[in-house]
């Protein structure tokens, strides 16, 4: 840990979007310090996390601080201003090769334990198991999202409008989704009373007695208390019959999850597709495929992996009963037709807020195993959310797609402050271990909430705190103050726990005096009116939970901007601190895989430009630092400089990329500096700078250019080498010498 905390932190995180911190920090930093502004990292990557996690295993040298706790408590104060790039939320594939990665390294770490047995496996497990899925974000997001598309964005992409695919009204692209016993169906709330709050325990009740799974929840008044379960029975006769449907209706076969955020229960769902999937091939080998291993759970591209390493005999037979399966199915949506990388491959490739607009942006087409585009059956088990995707889908069939020229926009406030709601109910999901009784017992030894549970149904609760959701609310009525746009509460009376937010929602609203501003819609309703509102080119706010927030900030900027990686995100923390997101990160791999082999970034840093630039503007707010304001402003020129001349980066090697729109916005911002009249001093700093860079463009342009085309190496998908990353992300010695 550092032994001061700097003026802004910037997060060390992965893929993409570290790579292109390697060449844009330099620039920030060297900006930075005009102003006296201290600009340091603090490295949340998955593989800096593991590598904090277990120092007792590694030398001196290699260990590292644990710079998530450290933020942790940054964020609970005033004095925080953080920029939190996309980091990977890890599934158990991509945290086993992040382990093999660092090992290949030379970190001595243990493996991950599968099949933990002694209590040192077990121990190593839960450390593992604390690092998977959403580990970043419920500790960083101590105050409730506030994330729209800034004006220069939204201004651009209706100057330049990216393709979208035509509607036709007779596409068969469609949403199914269980119609019963679903986490929808099944579930409890109740809000904490002051005689019940305190601390409260989950316990399961079965036929060989009585056993706690989780213990001293802290639980205080007002908090509203969920508990639900999906009926694992009901879900497997559900996508039998989806698997069976798709053949039927001739359309692609896909499954769309957040197998990285809900780090339990979406898991085990795809691992229930997995197996449904293959299901002759389980029925046939499943002794072979448990004796090399085979966890469903973990995908089909583990599930070959383990088949190659069986003897020959043994491979062969299941590799021919797999290849006549695939062929028997319906066609599989498709993560990499060219690869083979299917829907089921990996848990966290097909991730539901990135993977559902990409289909809706294409006209509702996916890419199928034969490399072109079919429409697609979008399997979505539960029903808390598919109906946003079944009316968006419903609503082009009818209207044809969105034109992003005319299009308004869909602003969000997101209530996620605390954990609330499903992101945090990772340590309260359980597979229910046998038939039995589920329930939550408060310390009084009253039940608050109980189910009746089979063996494997997957059982849940959630947490929403009473201060995040009053914030949540008045954040709510500022936006909408501030903007006079269309507010809806995205909150369905027919479900428990919108009942009780609604509960809180109405008291406040009739307060303040607006409740004629707002409306209070489920969430199919919520859509189709938010759609309609922006196909008239006017504005809307989505007022959401959690989790709608993560799909809504993907679903409308990727229709409006074709990215959701160059929206706004300030997140307000609840203590007076700010908390600054530079968007998705869900093309990330893609990204990194051009790089290696093409030396080319597409990753387009417009999004850490926008927060860079609330960052600098909310540091001189809170310090009185003249000079750092100045710098936002001029970052906010810089962006418009960026996308009035287009320097975004192109897709294609032979473009410009990411280095480059990095040297544009570097002499933009120091040309925005040195014509301001404010202080002479800062001006007179900068006009040098903004000379030699004018100056220098052809040298500049041409290094950059130079060596692209070619594999480089990083040192690391996971981990990568800083000084060969460096080297591969600063290749202009004129641009380093001027910027330093």
């Amino acid at each position: 840990m550092a032994d001061t905390t700097p003026d802004i932190v910037y997060t060390t995180v992965d893929e993409a979007p570290e790579l292109a911190s390697a060449s844009l920090l330099p620039i920030v930093r060297f900006f930075a310090s005009a102003a006296d502004v201290t600009v340091d990292t603090r490295d949340i990557s998955l593989a800096g996390r593991i590598i904090a996690a277990f120092p007792e295993y590694l030398t001196e040298a290699q260990r590292q601080t644990d710079d998530l706790a450290e933020l942790g408590e940054l964020v609970k104060t005033p004095a925080a201003n953080v920029i939190k790039l996309p980091n990977i939320s890890a599934s158990v594939p991509q945290l086993v090769a992040a382990v093999r990665e660092l090992q290949d390294q030379g970190y001595a770490l243990p493996d991950y334990p599968e099949a933990p047995a002694t209590d040192e496996e077990k121990s190593v497990r839960a450390r593992y198991d604390a690092i998977k899925g959403s580990a970043v974000n419920p500790v960083l997001r101590e105050g409730n999202s506030d994330r729209r598309a800034a004006t220069a964005v939204k201004n651009y992409a209706k100057a330049h409008p990216h393709s979208m695919g035509a509607w036709s009204p007779d596409s068969k692209t469609h949403v199914s989704s269980m119609t019963g016993d679903d986490f929808f169906a099944n579930e409890k709330s109740a809000t904490i009373t002051a005689a019940q709050a305190g601390t409260a325990r989950i316990e399961f009740a079965g036929a060989e007695g009585t056993k706690v799974l989780k213990d001293g929840l802290s639980i205080p008044e007002g908090t509203v208390v969920d508990a639900t379960f999906m009926s694992a029975a009901a879900l497997r006769a559900f996508l039998d019959a989806q698997i069976a449907e798709a053949k039927d209706r001739g359309v692609l076969f896909s499954l769309h999850l957040k197998a990285t955020m809900m780090k339990v229960s979406d898991p085990i769902i795809f691992g229930h597709a997995v197996s449904a999937w293959l299901a002759p091939l389980f029925a046939k080998h499943g002794a072979a495929l448990a004796a090399a291993g085979v966890n469903p759970n973990s995908g089909i591209g583990d599930l070959i992996e383990r088949v190659e390493a069986m003897p020959a005999a043994d491979k062969d037979a299941i590799l021919a009963d797999y290849s006549a399966i695939m062929a028997e199915r319906a066609p599989m949506y498709m993560v990499n037709s060219d690869k083979g990388i299917t829907n089921l491959h990996v848990p966290s490739d097909v991730i539901i807020d990135a993977s559902m607009p990409a289909v809706i942006r294409a006209g509702g087409k996916g890419w199928g195993p034969d490399g072109k585009e079919a429409d697609t059956k979008c399997v979505i088990p539960d029903r808390s959310y598919s109906t946003v995707y079944d009316e968006t889908i419903n609503y082009f069939k009818e209207t044809g797609a969105l034109d992003p020229t005319t299009a308004g926009a869909v602003q969000n406030v997101g209530l996620m402050a605390q954990k609330a709601e499903e992101y945090g109910s990772h340590p309260t999901t359980f597979e229910a271990p046998a038939d039995g009784v589920i329930r939550m017992v408060l310390a009084s030894g009253e039940v608050l909430h109980e189910h009746a549970v089979q063996a494997g149904d997957i059982w849940r609760a959630c947490f929403t705190r009473k201060a995040p959701i009053e914030d949540w609310v008045k954040l709510a009525i500022e936006r909408q103050k501030a903007t006079g746009a269309q507010a809806i509460f995205w909150l369905d009376a027919n479900r428990a726990h919108d009942r009780e937010l609604i509960a809180y929602v109405t008291p406040i609203l009739a307060a303040e005096g607006v409740e004629g501003d707002f409306q209070i819609l489920a969430p199919r309703e919520a859509t189709r009116a938010s759609l309609e509102t922006i196909r008239a080119g006017k504005d809307s706010i989505a007022i959401t939970g959690n989790v709608l927030r993560d799909y809504l900030t993907d679903l409308f900027p990727i229709l409006e901007l074709g990215t959701s990686a160059k929206m706004l995100s300030i997140v307000k923390l609840m203590q007076g601190g700010g908390l600054f997101e530079t968007g998705a990160g869900g093309s990330a791999p893609k990204h990194v895989q051009q790089l290696v082999e093409q030396n080319h970034l597409r990753w387009d840093s417009l999004g850490e430009f926008c927060a860079l630039g609330e960052s600098f503007t909310f540091l001189a707010n809170t310090t009185g630092n003249s000079r750092a304001g100045l710098l936002g402003k001029a970052v906010d020129a810089a962006t418009q400089g960026v996308l009035d001349h287009d320097r975004s980066p192109g897709r294609k090697v032979g473009q410009p990329d990411n280095r480059d729109s990095h040297y544009w916005f570097a002499r933009y911002w120091a040309e925005a500096l040195a014509v301001q009249t404010e202080d002479t001093g800062l001006a007179a700093a900068f006009a040098p700078v903004a000379a030699a860079l004018a100056e220098g463009e052809a040298s500049i342009v041409a290094e950059l250019a130079a060596p692209r085309g070619q594999a480089v190496d990083i040192g690391g998908y996971y981990h990568p080498d800083p000084a060969k990353l460096a080297a591969v992300m600063r290749p202009s010695a004129t641009l380093n010498a001027i910027i330093g």
